[in-house]
């Protein structure tokens, strides 16, 4: 299972959020929740805004905690948006085509699940992606077609109903395949304006995905807590596990959910459809 994590707000070092906490993205990818035991080391990435509209993006086959490239990037960059992911494979190779994020024109993509049967499936799903997108695939995940999907369902103009679009056509090829619950998925999505995450699964089941509370009431409710007088009023990080253990400071998103964060975040029902 991967790990990520995406910001917006007030630029900050992305080592805030990656490194300095007890339970950092980096520490999870050693050591994650109850009952999941296996390492997120087959790959790291991060994607960031900022002199340009088109965002900058780092991508390794290495471990997350052993990259050094990642750690000096972390301490350097100063961005008001970021996507960070920690890869452990579902079955595809550990190279750096194949860790996230994935980047076309503007936009960023995260992911953390799979698709059911994505071997069986793989042909009939990429034959669906639009002829122009094809070229921007460069690896072999499930993640990256289903990015290239919603990107042919219209996820540009419509970010949501892309995802939504893709979900729907992603179940009813799974469907037909005899597959019952063919999605598992976390997905973070920004265009360095918004950030969108959704929490979704065709099965009872979905991966956890959480946000942090308004920094002002948490400020209120751990005054004695210097950590956050460092942190922006407006800051936001969606993140499949929390950084800390504080009461009151993590919301989860429930499932079959979609998050949009521009300034003032916003839940809506996450629903799968087909495409036209």
């Amino acid at each position: 299972m991967c790990r990520w994590l995406g910001y917006s707000g007030a630029p900050i070092s992305p080592r805030v959020l990656l490194y300095e906490p007890k339970r950092s993205l980096i520490a999870q990818s050693i050591r994650h929740g109850a009952g999941l035991y296996e390492p997120n080391g087959d790959g790291t990435g991060i994607g960031w805004y900022g002199r340009r509209e088109c965002p900058a993006v780092f991508r390794s086959d290495s471990p997350a905690w052993g990259d050094e490239n990642l750690r000096e990037l972390a301490d350097e960059i100063c961005s008001p948006m970021f996507l960070a992911h920690v890869r452990a494979s579902t079955g595809t190779p550990a190279q750096k085509t194949n860790s996230h994020p994935f980047r076309y024109r503007r936009w960023l993509f995260v992911h953390n699940g799979h698709i059911e049967g994505f071997d069986s499936l793989r042909r009939e799903l990429l034959m669906a992606v639009r002829a122009d997108l094809f070229a921007n695939i460069k690896g072999s995940t499930d993640s990256e077609v289903m990015f290239h999907l919603a990107l042919t369902f219209g996820l540009e103009g419509d970010p949501l109903g892309g995802l939504e679009r893709m979900a729907g056509f992603v179940e009813s090829v799974g469907a037909a395949a005899g597959i019952a619950e063919p999605l598992q998925m976390t997905v973070g999505l920004t265009d360095g304006q918004r950030m969108f995450a959704v929490r979704y699964a065709s099965g009872p089941v979905a991966n956890t995905l959480y946000m942090n509370e308004d920094v002002d009431a948490l400020r209120m409710l751990y005054p004695e807590d210097g950590r956050l007088s460092r942190v922006p009023h407006n800051a936001r990080a969606i993140l499949s596990e929390p950084l800390d253990e504080l009461p009151g400071v993590w919301q989860e998103v429930p499932p079959s959910t979609a998050l949009v964060v521009n300034g003032t975040p916003h839940e809506c029902p996450f629903r799968p459809r087909l495409p036209a």
